[in-house]
């Protein structure tokens, strides 16, 4: 073996970004090949690890350790093994070789001096921080993976760090803090401290050297560091502009804009000095320890997102991560709680990220050639016995028996044959012994470089190491022999070195080809110095950069101009963003189901991304707003994305339908353009410049592609020695492609032709995606699971962005110079802002640009415009796609199809036209639907989506326009309008399995296939009749048919015969076209001479000759599933209908047929036609109406079929229970899952919900049809309640029950029924209608008793039971009980018509019916139905007498029937006036408010049962705080949803309005002075407390710092006071007050998450609860004498006070709970159940009391009035209005509570009324002041009428003498100014639409509004004066 050294060069990695000449090992079997333009090629080395003493020259292993300075002495290259073939510099020294003394010549222009250099230069010692020998160092050595009871374990003084693979690697302490990652995960380079240095730090040496040292002509560095680029011209010195900063030593300036961005652009550094982590974290961000700022919702969710994982710290039962239920058809993966689609189990796909959907997975699961691991990991078949395990357990290398030498077959002519097994040649003389003997290793030579000695142990050293006195073979022989002398006759042209004879050269210069001569070197082409561009000189070069980046200091790399630099990467769960230098991390788009590759449109503002499970290419705003599916069909696997910026193109391709294809930035214009011969194609990206698109494809014959971006010209660009190319990027500036392989674990890079191709990384994991950024590479890795990067042109830097994602999957470097725009006059042909004039789409190619049209649409003769609609195209059905292929080229050819944009397909079997409208119709067999749409897959519908089975064919009638469709499951015919009105049903005995369905408009008849056990083509009239057997012999499984409207003849296809035949439309003259040669046919359509089919095996569509089957020819190949076929062509043929005009005379289906008349008049399904054959009845006479969870359906029981129909109901979920109405033919259903009862109309067309809150599971129902009430159970709720119809006045009748479930009455015997199934004591009660004379009816013999249903006629109780079996009756007043049916399997629901019992049954999924008296015979009725629940039989029971009459019996609420007659009742928690006892309450005196999910309520404490009762308050979304101002009677609460603000009134709580501005603020906390009439509220988002008047106006920020999450707020108004929680990063109470001043914290100590807050008015303190202490606490005003009240709250949220019990809600166990206030026992729970519990507020007569001086007039003030125990405070708004403001009161006003106003306030701040015994002295008063103003009135009249009489007058000055007095004091009655305008409330707020439009249309709300407030107060007049002069 030869061995060479070969010296390339490469950035290094201290600082500088100086190059550095390393020197590697090459081997005789890896040639070294000549230098190329733009590099020398990569030689492969193979991956493995080496035994120590093995010798490794596998260059395209990574070195761990580089170490600086010459080969030290006496080492043994064969002991370094390939983890220490690391790069060496070389110091100065000669050569006998030209190439190498050129590269040597490099080396020292850069580094080192050539000659007169310090001793230790000309000893060769290690120079710089690797000052000693290598020797010296500790050898790196991996070693296995420890077990989980072990530890890793290194030498002593040996750093131990993970191998990046599961193992484990020691490395020296030398290496420790080097500024060099010698770990593959950088743990020698962790918390490292190292001195500041204020001065030049030198790059090699570290050490630090004054500023004026620098370009001083010394090395004061010893590296020259401080004396590289002196010479050169300064790159910019323009530093007066504003936008740059100067650097410290003034030698340059930078833009601003790179100002601590963590490089080092001033040679100083001076640009990140004076740095901080720490940022402004938004609203929505967590600050993690360092500074860096994330999103909120990522802290608890079990992956650390902070460096310093502080999100992951603290994490209670409350932040960790909920799991996840997967959805129907997805599965869950074992590990991240991710779910993915059934379908991608066992796809050979890692889809979960953990292999956990491919295990237990059959083998034949796998691609056709692929082997399946253990673990179900599908790998290549050829990578089986290849020496290198890919299986997880190394299962493919297992039992391998390959050929020996001694065996009959030999190894290939490139392989080496080893004992037991063929190895590759390129293993051979490698350094590893690869065969059990090492054979591969022997007789290998070794030839040292001619600047090299070779030692005896046939290792090499430099040259300048002989004869130097110091021993650096092994055994020595480099300094045996050695002869001094000089240079003799050697005529050097520089300088000779004595020793070795060789010559010499400068810098920039190498040996020429005569060994004596020096000559100019090629920096650019030998050693790619530059980042971009590079220009050579003599003895030098120049680098420089393109548009858009800055050369910096180094003068050799580019920075980018502009903003910070980000990386956006798929996590499949979500997309993210961080930024390069990782400040700044956030989301863009969350919540994603497995999105993979991406990416963006820098200009537009989007980002894009594929998502493998939705099968979709999403796109959003990059701030992540405006989430949209823009391509969601025909897609299996799109699982790369690239965007062309320039031309607005987006590409992908699918790993699947092995396609590229192309669409707009919109998904519109989709066509393919790439689909054949793609194999495994995995990532793309385009280079508009260049015209390309250029992809990986890993198939079983990887490469990399490329064609122009209109798929011309498509070549492979690299296809040797790759794998697994997964991700791939492009430097755009220089044109250079990187690629990450997975199997080979490497990172490559080859210009974009292909050529220079060379390895940058190896040893990598398993990288998936890559992208670049400036000088440096970044990619994800799968194992590692982190963003990695390292420099692009030397592989060295390696370092981790971030770690511990989920699962990284693609990434791209976000910037706007990866995008860069053409200028204006460059833009042309598809860039051009005219779309190249295309009306579509605009592709480039090699020379030019051609418009192409979607499939379908033809390009006009102008090149340029597509038709507007399709004439002439097949349209084929492939499961869950509609694909089309154009027909206006060539038939008989391949062609490539497209998908139709249709949503929502499982698994579509049928399709027909109309082609009148352009509208499609197809089948879904799996939704169970018929859809219908345009071609284009505009205007999609659901056309009958309900009792559909197996809708396996459809035709349509474009001459009647109808639909007709055949059911294989529920063996039927039907027909309908085209829009699925009227659906009627044609066919329904005799049928087994019909299939396929075809018109022949011409005779009126319709024919159809059907495959059951007799197989046969039956036809019929258009309208059902004249049906006959056409063909039933020689069938076996009649799929497709086809009419020949020309020829009269029907074709068909047999796919058990595999046949196509043909007869006439009558069934005569059969024959066969095509038998045998058809695999499995499925759909069959014709179009003119030509037959197309579909084959089921073949995966393909099929053409030939219609008369002869002659001329077959392939359409469409490779696609699964294939089923109907059909062509759609205009020009369908003209038929007359008879029908036209006025419908034929027809109420409402209008039907052609063969008759005479030439139609038939039908009915919809259920309705009788009547006696004169043309009208309908409106609705069936009798019926059932019935529930199946998700539908309601009705039968009519008047036509001959016994066929249901479902009615049109949105949206429903589980309904158990219904009842009908018949006075208004309504249907009340509740359903269960959303917790509504609904109203709806018979025909299902009107739909209301009537109770919506504080409900739960309702399971029964009755209607009182004469009451005209409604009484239901709720079985989680354990009540029966009653209710108007409307949902009124709801009235708990019963608590604490067990579990009821059916519910009746008998308004006759006023008595109400309902069965409770217990499991301990089931049993059946009866009760008056108004809840009295509760009683047990049956308790015996009953385990499960059901439905319930009271048979009029014979006054007897219906009911069944499912665990007993039968159906029981019993006389109302309980005697009587007998046996109607038993043996029964699972009844549910029963009713009653007649002298017919029905009833439904779970088990047998069936509605039957039996005679009530006898209980025989039984029949069923309908079956197949699963989850059948209750039943009614209609007409109901008849409608009676009401005895509460017109006058609602007198009852100002509820008037309840009872045997008596009647009773009045109040609605829960109201109760009768004391001296009426027909009239309630309007509200109880003492109650709770709160909120819940979608609701206010209201718990009454004034009467058992402590229930809720929501307030019945529309569009309540998502309340959270609440409260109230009592005087005024207004409700102020929070929605989050909105963000907004609301007020209601408490006396009309129908119209709700916003005080705030929707989106303005997002509430919190809430509280109300309402002694000020202000309204205060925290905002943890915008971290503010903010304070308004109750109106909205006025608003003013009063808190804006220290802040960080303020969550409850409280207030007391008399002490002026304000306290609110904070539980952020350090949470805490605080108070201040009112105005915001003299804030004070008052606990910070063993305070977790504060939530709720409250103020004891009387004994002044404040009391909150803790939902991390899950406890509740009480101090004093000031956070003294603290108490814990209660322990052990799982998650308590509000608080509240009334009398002595302290109020809270619990988060976690959805309740009301109560304790004593002062001990903290005596707890009880108030009320539970209660979904979403939020806040809760205590309302009590007379609990806001107390007094300030703002309660009077506002306190005087203009705007705001905050009031101060030293004084009010005026205060104007954040945003001033129209008015002018005042900082001070305008006039003086009482600042103790005036005696008139003791009606409003209380005696004290408490709340307390004042005592009545001071009423008397109070009246005497008032007399006083009354009599007083009546003298003054009248001395004031006598003083006018005297002046008056007397006639004087007073004149002022000319032009007036009005003089005002102070305005702040009160004018005398006397002093009124009557010119000025009355100021009112209405002026005020004329420019306030929403409140004027308040107070003109609801008149009450703003009366209470208005009433008493300090705005209707006007300020007094000011007193005018009449002076003289």
């Amino acid at each position: 073996m030869t061995v060479k050294l070969v010296t390339v060069e490469s950035d290094d990695d201290t600082g500088d970004g100086g190059p550095r000449v390393t020197t590697r090992l090459v081997t005789g079997q890896q040639k070294e090949q000549e230098p190329e333009e733009g590099g020398s090629a990569a030689v492969q080395g193979r991956l493995g690890h080496t035994p120590q003493g093995q010798l490794s020259a596998s260059v395209s292993r990574p070195c761990v350790r580089t170490v600086r300075g010459a080969l030290p002495r006496s080492t043994n290259l064969s002991l370094l093994g390939p983890q220490r073939l690391c790069d060496v510099r070389m110091r100065g020294s000669g050569s006998d070789d030209p190439s190498t003394a050129l590269l040597l010549g490099l080396c020292s222009l850069l580094l080192i001096p050539v000659l007169g250099g310090q001793e230790g230069e000309a000893n060769g010692e290690l120079v710089g921080e690797g000052e000693g020998t290598w020797g010296a160092k500790k050898e790196v050595k991996r070693i296995q993976p420890p077990t989980h009871d072990q530890e890793c374990v290194c030498d002593e003084g040996v750093v131990s760090c993970s191998d990046g693979a599961g193992g484990c690697m020691c490395v020296g302490t030398e290496v420790r803090c080097d500024g060099r990652q010698d770990c593959p995960l950088g743990e020698d380079e962790q918390d490292c401290h190292r001195d500041q240095c204020d001065g030049y730090q030198c790059t090699k040496t570290g050490k630090c050297v004054p500023n004026d040292a620098v370009c001083d002509g010394y090395d004061d560095c010893g590296d020259k560091s401080d004396e590289r680029f002196c010479s050169l011209p300064p790159i910019k010195h323009n530093c007066t502009a504003p936008d740059q900063f100067n650097c410290t030593n003034g030698d340059y300036c930078v833009s601003v804009l790179w100002l601590c961005d963590g490089d080092f652009d001033c040679r100083d550094k001076s640009d990140e000095v004076n740095c901080t982590n720490s940022a402004t974290c938004g609203a929505s961000e967590h600050q993690c320890g360092d500074g860096h700022c994330i999103y909120s919702n990522w802290l608890c969710d079990g992956e650390p997102d902070c460096a310093d994982e502080s999100d992951e710290k603290l994490c209670s039962k409350f932040g960790s991560v909920s799991e996840e239920v997967c959805l129907p058809g997805t599965i869950s993966c074992t590990t991240g709680g991710r779910c993915v689609k059934e379908l991608y189990q066992c796809d050979g796909e890692n889809d979960c990220g953990d292999w956990s959907d491919e295990e237990y997975c059959h083998k034949d699961t796998c691609f056709r050639d692929d082997f399946r691991c253990d673990t179900g990991k599908c790998i290549e078949r050829h990578w089986v016995c290849d020496g290198g395990p890919d299986c997880p357990g190394g299962e493919d290398e297992a039992n391998c028996t390959v050929p020996t030498r001694e065996s009959d077959s030999e190894c290939q002519a490139e392989m080496h044959a080893c004992p037991g097994r063929c190895i590759s040649l390129e293993w051979r003389c490698d350094g590893v012994a690869d065969c059990s003997d090492g054979s591969d290793e022997m007789g290998c030579e070794v030839t040292c470089p001619p600047d090299h000695y070779t030692c005896a142990q046939s290792t090499c050293i430099p040259s300048s190491q002989v004869c130097d006195g110091n021993h650096d073979c092994l055994l020595g022989d480099d300094e045996l022999n050695c002869e001094e002398g000089d240079c003799g006759g050697v005529q050097c042209s520089h300088a000779c070195h004595k020793a070795t004879q060789t010559c010499l050269c400068p810098e920039g210069y190498t040996l020429g080809n005569d060994n004596l001569t020096c000559a100019d070197t090629d920096e650019c082409s030998v050693f790619r110095p530059c980042s971009q561009l590079c220009q050579n000189t003599e003895g030098g070069f120049n680098c420089s950069c393109v548009t858009g980046y800055f050369l910096r200091p180094d003068h050799l790399t580019c920075k980018a101009h502009g903003p910070r630099a980000a990386l956006i990467f798929a996590n499949r769960a979500d997309i993210r963003q961080i930024s390069i230098d990782r400040r700044e991390y956030s989301s863009i788009a969350e919540g994603q189901q497995n999105a993979i590759s991406l990416d963006y449109h820098y200009y537009r503002n989007l980002v894009y991304w594929t998502d493998v499970t939705l099968d979709a290419i999403m796109r959003a705003h990059l701030n992540g707003s405006g989430e949209t599916a823009i391509v969601r069909w025909g897609l299996r696997k799109p699982s790369g994305i690239t965007v062309d910026w320039v031309n607005d193109h987006i590409y992908w391709l699918d790993r699947i339908t092995r396609r590229i294809e192309v669409a707009n930035l919109d998904g519109s214009c989709r066509r393919p353009l790439i689909w054949t011969d793609l194999q495994k194609p995995r990532a793309l990206l385009v280079h508009p410049y260049k015209k390309l698109i250029i992809w990986t494809d890993w198939g079983s014959d990887p490469k990399i592609e490329s064609a122009y971006l209109d798929g011309s010209q498509r070549k492979v660009v690299v296809e040797e020695g790759l794998h697994w190319p997964n991700g791939i990027t492009l430097d755009y500036p220089t044109e250079t492609l990187y690629w990450v392989d997975a199997k080979q674990h490497v990172i490559e890079s080859a210009q974009i032709d292909g050529t220079g191709r060379r390895t940058v990384l190896e040893d990598l994991p398993h990288p998936f995606a890559i992208t670049v950024f400036e000088d440096f590479l970044y990619w994800t890795d799968w194992h590692t699971h982190s963003i990695e990067k390292v420099n692009k042109r030397t592989g060295l830097g390696r370092t981790s962005i971030h770690r511990r994602l989920a699962f990284p999957m693609d990434i791209r470097s976000l910037h706007p110079v990866r995008q860069p725009l053409p200028l204006p006059s460059q833009r042309e042909g598809c860039s051009h802002y005219d779309n190249g004039g295309c009306s579509h789409l605009c592709l480039s190619g090699p020379t030019s640009y051609t418009c192409y049209c979607p499939d379908g649409l033809v390009l006009l003769p102008d090149k340029k415009t597509c038709s507007q609609r399709p004439d002439r195209v097949l349209i084929f059905a492939q499961r869950n796609n509609l694909r089309l292929i154009s027909l206006d080229s060539e038939v008989n050819q391949t062609r490539m199809d497209t998908v139709i944009p249709v949503d929502g397909l499982r698994s579509a079997v049928a399709l027909d036209f109309y082609v009148e409208d352009d509208l499609l119709f197809w089948t879904d067999v799996e939704t169970k639907t018929i859809s219908r749409a345009h071609v284009n897959g505009s205007a999609q519908i659901l056309v009958v989506s309900t009792d559909l089975d197996q809708p396996a064919g459809v035709t349509v009638d474009w001459v009647g326009r109808k639909l007709y469709w055949t059911d294989a499951g529920t063996n039927r015919v039907e027909v309908a309008n085209l829009d699925g009105s009227m659906r009627s049903l044609l066919v329904w005995q005799g049928l087994d399995k019909p299939r396929d369905i075809v018109l022949d408009l011409q005779d009126r008849y319709m024919f159809w296939t059907d495959w059951g056990k007799v197989a046969k083509i039956e036809r019929a009239g258009m309208d059902g009749s004249a049906r006959m057997v056409l063909v039933d012999s020689k069938l076996q499984w009649p799929n497709g048919l086809a009419i020949d409207h020309l020829e009269r003849s029907i074709y068909w296809v047999d796919a058990s015969t595999n046949s196509i035949e043909v007869a006439d439309l009558s069934g005569t003259n059969r024959r066969v076209l095509i038998r045998g040669e058809v695999s499995h046919p499925f759909g069959l359509a014709l179009w003119g001479d030509t037959m197309f089919w579909s084959d089921w095996y073949t995966r393909s569509i099929h053409s030939a000759d219609k008369a002869t089957g002659n001329n077959r020819q392939e359409i469409v190949v490779g696609l699964k599933e294939l089923m109907d076929v059909r062509v759609f062509e205009r020009g369908q043929p003209s038929v007359a209908n008879p029908c036209v005009p006025n419908n034929g005379g027809c109420s409402h289906l209008c039907l052609l047929s063969p008759g005479l008349s030439g139609y038939t008049c039908a009915c919809p399904t259920g309705i009788r036609l009547k006696s004169d054959s043309v009208t309908c009845e409106s609705s069936p006479n009798t019926s059932l109406i019935f529930a199946q969870r998700e539908d309601i359906r009705q039968l009519s029981l008047d036509t001959p079929y016994l066929v249901d129909v479902v009615l049109p109901l949105p949206g429903l979920q589980h309904v158990v229970a219904l009842d009908v109405d018949p006075v208004s033919g309504d249907i009340f259903l509740p359903d269960s899952a959303a917790a509504v009862i609904f109203r709806v109309s018979l025909d299902g067309y009107k739909m209301k919900p009537i109770v919506s809150s504080a409900i739960d599971t309702v399971e029964g129902i009755a209607i009182d049809t004469t009451g005209r009430k409604m009484y239901w159970t709720d079985l989680k709720r354990k009540s029966v309640e009653v209710a108007e119809l409307d949902g009124s006045n709801r009235l708990v009748l019963f608590t604490e029950l067990d579990r009821p479930r059916a519910i009746t009455t008998h308004y006759p015997t006023g008595r109400l029924f309902w069965t409770d199934w217990d499991e301990r004591n089931p049993r059946i009660e009866a009760a008056d209608m108004d809840g009295n004379n509760r009683r047990v009816l049956v308790n015996t013999n009953v385990a499960w008793p059901n439905g319930l249903s009271v048979d009029w006629q014979e006054e007897e109780l219906f009911w069944t039971d499912a665990k007993a079996n039968f159906i029981q009756a019993i006389k109302l007043d309980g005697t009587g009980r007998r046996t109607v049916i038993a043996d029964l399997h699972h009844p549910y629901g029963v009713s009653i018509l007649g002298q017919w019992v029905y009833w439904t049954d779970w088990e047998t999924k069936s509605l039957n019916r039996t005679l009530k008296r006898s209980g025989r015979p039984v029949s069923t009725i309908r079956e197949g139905l699963a989850g059948l629940m209750d039943v009614k039989a209609l007409p109901g029971p008849p409608v009676g007498k009401n005895v509460c009459g017109n006058n609602n019996g007198g009852c100002s609420h509820l008037c309840l029937a009872n045997p008596l007659g009647f009773s009045c009742a109040c609605p829960t928690g109201l109760v009768m006036l004391e001296n009426n006892k027909q009239k309630c309450k309007e509200e109880p005196d003492n109650y709770l408010l709160f909120t819940a999910k979608g609701m206010i309520g209201r718990i009454s404490l004034d009467v058992e049962p402590l229930w809720d009762v929501p307030l019945p308050i529309p569009a309540t979304r998502h309340p959270i705080a609440v409260d109230y101002h009592r005087e005024r009677d207004l409700l102020f609460f929070t929605d989050v949803d909105e963000e907004t603000i609301k007020a209601v009134s408490l006396r009309n709580m129908s119209w709700p309005w916003s005080i705030m501005t929707p989106g303005y603020t997002t509430p919190d906390g809430l509280a109300v002075d309402w002694l000020a009439d202000n309204l205060y509220w925290t905002d943890a988002a915008r971290k503010v407390i903010e304070v308004t008047r109750l109106d909205g106006s006025s608003a003013k920020v009063i808190i804006r710092t220290e802040l960080m999450e303020p969550r409850a707020i409280a207030v007391f108004p008399s002490e002026g006071l304000l306290f609110w929680t904070d539980w952020g990063n350090m949470s805490k109470i605080e108070r201040s007050y009112l105005d915001g001043s003299e804030r004070q914290i008052l606990l910070d100590q063993d305070v977790g998450w504060p939530n709720g807050l409250a103020i004891d008015y009387e004994l002044k303190r404040i009391f909150w609860n803790d939902a991390r202490g899950d406890s509740i606490g009480s101090s004093d005003f000031q956070g003294e004498n603290r108490v814990r009240l209660v322990q052990d709250v799982p998650h308590p949220f509000g608080l509240t006070l009334l009398g002595e019990h302290i109020y809270w809600t619990d988060w976690e166990k959805a309740t009301i709970e109560r304790a004593d206030k002062a001990t903290g026992r005596s707890r009880r729970v108030v009320r539970s159940g209660i979904e979403g519990i939020m806040e809760v507020k205590a309302v009590t007569m007379g609990r806001q009391g107390g007094y300030n001086a703002c309660a009077d007039r506002n306190g005087g003030c203009t705007h705001l009035c905050l009031y101060h125990p030293d004084g009010l405070r005026c205060a104007c708004p954040d945003v001033l209005d129209a008015r002018r403001c005042s900082d001070r009161p305008m006039f003086k006003v009482n600042t103790t509570r005036p005696l008139q106003s003791s009606g409003r306030f209380g005696s004290d701040g408490t709340g307390n009324r004042p005592n009545s015994k001071g009423l008397i002295p109070l009246l005497v008063v008032m007399a006083v002041i009354l009599l007083v103003l009546v003298v003054g009135l009248v001395l004031c009249t006598a003083l006018y009428w005297k002046l008056k009489k007397k006639g004087k007058k007073v004149e002022g000055p000319k032009g007036g003498g009005l003089t005002y007095t102070n305005p702040t004091y009160t004018a005398s009655n006397c002093d009124v100014n009557t010119d000025r305008k009355p100021f009112t409330w209405r002026r005020l707020h004329h420019d306030n639409t929403h409140q004027g439009r308040m107070f003109e249309e609801k008149g009450e709300v703003a009366a209470l509004i208005s009433e008493g407030s300090s705005v209707e107060q006007e300020s007094p007049p000011p007193t005018r004066t009449d002076t003289t002069t």
